[in-house]
């Protein structure tokens, strides 16, 4: 079912002007708030985690509300994209790029470290877009044809998808991207289920988070970068780079991995702090 609506609301986006398209994807999403009970659920019980003691319950709802309508807006887009990839160019821009290119200057590849965090597909598809080798670490859709119609789009920008599971395909793979100094994309503010997680204060209650971004730049010398995406009031979409995380050299490596991993979610903490209706709180990432 979500399959087939997918396509019809794709096909009536790509034959509308974009101001058209933004104004039916507006209606689209007021419905899709009617019908959204468990995951606001979620949501606001985590918002509550996180902001009960300084927000009142009528800022953590707006709070919500931002997301969600953030979150659609950030699909309808996506989807427009697909069939007119220049918009991608003129709507997104970049701030502190400098970080990246000299990361890159180092020809070790880029560790790109963030989170489910604004529109970060178009992101992707933006670093893609200004030529860069882009690849970015990622579960695979449940639907498998839904898969295969954003992979074919992903694949005529220049984005490739290395997914989780294999595990060890996805460890082997993303160590040749960065080896070929490729710009590796990998959201680290979900819970993981793997071995390989650490628990890492996050908002001050733990939190299992992946050891990759740390593993693959220990083995490969590349530089972690933070980078973000950030909706702007103009309608307009800011691709924000933050200075390179050191490796957080302790006595041994499974502490030093760990400390490098705490510095990473501080940052994605910072960054959901300031720019709270920016996060996917939609997802239980204290499942543990």
């Amino acid at each position: 079912m979500a399959r087939y609506a997918l396509y019809i609301v794709s096909f009536i986006l790509n034959h509308l002007p974009y101001s058209l398209a933004c104004s039916f994807g507006d209606v689209i999403i007021a419905i899709g708030f009617l019908f959204i009970g468990r995951k606001k659920r979620i949501a606001i019980e985590n918002l509550r985690t996180v902001f009960g003691e300084e927000k009142t319950e009528a800022e953590i709802k707006k709070i919500f509300r931002s997301c969600f309508y953030g979150f659609g807006k950030g699909m309808i887009e996506l989807i427009y994209s697909t069939g007119h990839p220049e918009i991608i160019k003129e709507k997104v821009v970049f701030e502190n790029k400098h970080y990246l290119d000299d990361a890159l200057a180092q020809g070790n590849g880029v560790v790109a470290v963030s989170a489910h965090f604004g529109n970060f597909p178009l992101l992707l598809l933006r670093i893609a877009q200004e030529g860069y080798l882009t690849k970015v670490i990622m579960r695979s859709a449940r639907d498998q044809k839904v898969e295969e119609y954003f992979r074919k789009f992903r694949k005529r920008i220049g984005l490739n998808v290395i997914y989780t599971h294999p595990r060890r395909k996805c460890v082997v793979r993303s160590l040749e991207a960065l080896r070929n100094n490729e710009f590796l994309f990998i959201p680290l503010d979900q819970h993981s289920g793997s071995e390989g997680s650490v628990f890492v204060d996050f908002f001050g209650k733990k939190a299992a988070t992946a050891t990759g971004p740390a593993v693959f730049a220990m083995r490969t010398k590349a530089p972690i970068v933070p980078v973000f995406i950030i909706r702007q009031d103009n309608g307009m979409h800011k691709i924000v780079f933050d200075k390179p995380i050191a490796i957080q050299e302790r006595e041994d490596e499974k502490k030093t991995i760990e400390a490098t991993i705490v510095k990473i979610t501080k940052v994605i903490e910072k960054y959901v702090r300031q720019y709270p209706q920016e996060w996917s709180w939609m997802h239980r990432r204290w499942k543990k």
